[in-house]
């Protein structure tokens, strides 16, 4: 989720939000074999579970985007909150990343996933359609690729969507939530990050 965007488009993508509590274990279970595979950990406030990438968006269809986002929210039948149970790493070799990965699939977070893609695409918008695998990135630039290893299970619980821009920088990709909408409910959570 690197580059720059386009003049006049925002870079941008749905997630799953953790609290500060959560990411905090996520970086303590993972601290020593970050330590071990010489990469960048991404900063802890910047731990998340993208479900849904859009890519450059025009500035001016944010609205309608975060519409959108509003919509699958407060239809979404599922559990809330979306519980994902992290449990081993894995190193991916091409973009040279970390990465936790879930026990097993978890279903709702990729039902979830689905309907923000498939929303998107009706609006004309263009997510990538790549089939959906909940994953934490924990660190980047990784030169000692490893094999998969356990770690202590982490358990996120996610009751909201989040709409959030990423924006390059020299250290790696920053990400701040433009808007987050509670699942299950009508009512909008503004946090800015």
């Amino acid at each position: 989720m690197s580059g720059k965007p386009r003049e006049g488009t925002r870079r941008v993508f749905f997630a799953l939000w953790p609290s500060d509590a959560e990411r905090r274990a996520l970086a303590a279970a993972t601290q020593a074999q970050i330590e071990a595979a010489a990469g960048r950990a991404v900063p802890l406030a910047d731990l998340h579970v993208t479900l849904a990438f859009l890519g450059d968006v025009a500035a001016a269809r944010l609205g309608e985007l975060a519409e959108l986002g509003h919509q699958v929210a407060v239809s979404w039948q599922g559990p809330i909150p979306i519980a994902l149970s992290f449990e081993r790493l894995a190193c991916w070799r091409r973009p040279q990343i970390l990465c936790v990965l879930e026990r097993a699939p978890g279903e709702s977070a990729a039902l979830l996933a689905g309907a923000l893609k498939r929303a998107a695409l009706a609006a004309g918008f263009a997510p990538d359609l790549k089939p959906f695998r909940a994953h934490v990135t924990v660190a980047r630039k990784v030169v000692q690729l490893r094999s998969a290893a356990a770690i202590d299970t982490v358990t996120w619980e996610s009751a909201a969507l989040a709409l959030v821009e990423s924006r390059g920088g020299a250290a790696g990709p920053l990400y701040s939530v433009l808007e987050s909408q509670l699942l299950g409910k009508n009512k909008k959570v503004q946090e800015k990050h």
